[in-house]
């Protein structure tokens, strides 16, 4: 399922340590999945958009966005996981693959 899925040079790693909470993580170049959701294309998208994300913006401009953003939103009020869905990144994620699972 990977190709065609992930970018090219992206490492799939099923069943390795995922947080609690969570089907996946993308770690650079690195999607750790769940072995329970490794068949999800919609989340290997998702996790896709991540690794281009982390490849666009580096280690350092990586986290400080995704954080950032995360930070901001907890200071405002919203709650771990209301925080979570509205992180830029999170969104643009969701909305790639959303679109590339519903085009035929």
């Amino acid at each position: 399922m990977r190709g065609g899925v992930l970018p090219p040079g992206a490492r799939l790693w099923v069943g390795g340590p995922v947080p609690p909470g969570a089907d996946a993580i993308t770690l650079g170049s690195l999607v750790i999945v769940r072995r329970s959701a490794a068949g999800s294309e919609a989340l290997l998208r998702h996790e896709g958009v991540h690794v281009e994300q982390w490849r666009a913006y580096g280690v350092v401009g990586f986290l400080r966005r995704y954080l950032g953003d995360y930070l901001r939103l907890r200071l405002r009020g919203y709650g771990h996981r209301a925080a979570y869905l509205r992180i830029g990144f999170e969104v643009e994620a969701a909305w790639v693959a959303s679109v590339h699972c519903h085009t035929p």
